[in-house]
């Protein structure tokens, strides 16, 4: 076979064949445990059946011996009754004619005995054990069954012929001292006939149960599939021009229904990304465009009237313009990167409350006097990368400057096992509907403010992606006057001093 050839396999690809070849390999492992209980069971109960017709069978024999009579020949199972002093048997039937009675007996003679065998039961007793028929040239079964040469179960009681009349012993041919034995023969020929009829019929009707089975579930399983069939189709028609598709829901409640509203679900989660994303891309494109067209306009105006121009303004425009689009790449490559969910490699312990106090000495306010100040007990330590700690507060104290009047407050504490660091200005607030929403990218509160002095609108965007990144948490905590911004983050040990 060619090794670039796809290796066949005997398992089906369908689900509807695999289940319904994993229902009759099941049934079929089933019944044949099932089929095997039946065939011993049926065995052993007809092979009881047979011990029973062959007991009754001995005690009739007992009667007629005790009676004087000689059983006939003509029996359903095969008997022997022998004698001591006797050379030939008393009689015989049921298969054991078949040997020529004027030899001598086919079973053993039993012992001689002095008075009448010991019985414990009020009736009758015998013995069971098996004996081997003897083969002999004198033997000719015929059309019946072949007993010679096998061992049987056999059946046994034994009479003393003291007990007897001198006419019943005279009549059975035996003398007044003699034991007679007589023997009853179980064949298993009826258990296995009965067991073998039971067979066939359990193997016909398995074979049918298992074809039963397995278009049941075949079919079964098809019908099961049809809503994760249509579920497909409808999936499989959802284009990125037009995500607004969703599946129908089953209102049957089963797992097909589950799979339908996660599906849902993503693909209602996979719409909003998509118009965010869109929505994103066209914020971007405006606020580039913003910046760009003040520097465009400045230095058309300065090329085409260079006598009038005042160049060392131009030049001031146009470098505020580009720190603006500077910052503003800045600001979107970093959201790129955080979207792309990469967990901080090699993660440090970061001192917030000295990264606090040193931003708060550095931080330039010299254009509004404002005041900056930083509260703290005690050191906290959190895990991350203390770059990407400075990203977060520079943007929080950047948004608090914009808004503040006079002063900005940061409080830093451990509780529990958190440390919860807050950047409290005492600008105009933000309304309660806008709590959330001034989180996304691109929003302005003010739009009436100068862009120059706004910011990008991705600043508190960013502090909040880098807080979800350090798994922590950034919320507006409302207050009376002013924002106040609160950050949680996992606590983490104070590195061992070396």
């Amino acid at each position: 076979m060619n090794a670039a050839e796809p290796r066949r396999r005997w398992w089906p690809r369908s689900v509807r064949a695999r289940a319904a070849l994993a229902a009759a390999v099941t049934a079929a492992v089933i019944l044949v445990g099932i089929g095997w209980w039946v065939h011993r069971e049926v065995y052993r109960q007809s092979t009881q059946i047979a011990e029973e017709q062959a007991r009754k069978h001995l005690l009739a024999l007992v009667d007629q011996l005790n009676e004087g009579v000689v059983p006939v020949r003509r029996s359903a199972v095969p008997y022997e009754v022998v004698a001591t002093g006797r050379r030939s048997a008393v009689a015989r039937g049921g298969g054991m004619d078949n040997f020529d009675p004027g030899t001598r007996h086919v079973l053993p003679a039993p012992s001689a005995l002095s008075a009448a065998p010991p019985d414990d039961n009020a009736a009758w007793s015998y013995t069971v054990r098996p004996i081997r028929i003897p083969l002999r040239r004198d033997y000719d079964p015929g059309n019946g069954f072949d007993v010679a040469g096998g061992t049987y179960p056999v059946l046994y009681a034994d009479i003393w012929a003291g007990e007897l009349s001198s006419d019943k012993a005279a009549a059975l041919g035996v003398t007044a001292d003699a034991t007679l034995r007589a023997y009853v023969v179980v064949l298993p020929d009826t258990a296995e006939a009965i067991t073998k009829t039971t067979d066939g019929l359990l193997l016909r009707a398995g074979l049918v149960s298992l074809v039963l089975i397995a278009a049941a579930a075949y079919f079964t399983v098809r019908i099961a599939l049809r809503p994760v069939e249509a579920i497909r189709v409808l999936t499989a028609s959802v284009t990125p021009n037009d995500p607004r598709e969703r599946v129908t829901v089953p209102a049957t409640g089963h797992e097909i229904t589950a799979l339908a509203t996660t599906i849902n679900s993503t693909l209602q989660r996979l719409d909003t990304a998509a118009a965010q994303q869109r929505r994103f891309v066209a914020d971007a494109a405006h606020e580039l465009r913003s910046p760009l067209t003040t520097l465009l306009a400045s230095l058309e105006v300065a090329l085409a009237y260079p006598e009038r121009t005042d160049w060392p303004a131009t030049a001031t425009t146009a470098a505020r313009q580009t720190r603006r689009l500077h910052a503003l790449a800045e600001d979107l490559l970093l959201l790129a990167r955080l979207d792309t969910r990469t967990p901080t490699a090699d993660p440090e312990t970061v001192d917030l409350t000295a990264l606090a106090s040193r931003l708060t000495e550095q931080y330039p306010l010299t254009e509004r006097p404002l005041t900056l100040t930083c509260d703290s007990t005690a050191p906290a330590h959190a895990h991350g990368n203390p770059d990407e700690y400075e990203r977060l507060l520079r943007n929080l104290i950047d948004n608090a400057a914009r808004h503040a009047a006079h002063r900005i407050q940061i409080t830093i504490r451990n509780q529990d096992a958190w440390v919860v660091l807050t950047v409290h200005d005492d600008g105009p607030g933000v309304p309660t509907e806008d709590a959330e929403r001034i989180f996304e990218r691109f929003v302005r509160l003010d739009d009436a403010r100068s862009r120059d002095h706004g910011g990008t609108g991705l600043g508190l965007a960013i502090a909040r992606d880098l807080a979800h990144r350090h798994r922590g948490t950034l919320t507006l905590t409302p207050r009376t006057l002013g924002a106040c911004f609160r950050l949680c983050l996992p606590q983490a040990p104070a590195p061992a001093e070396e």
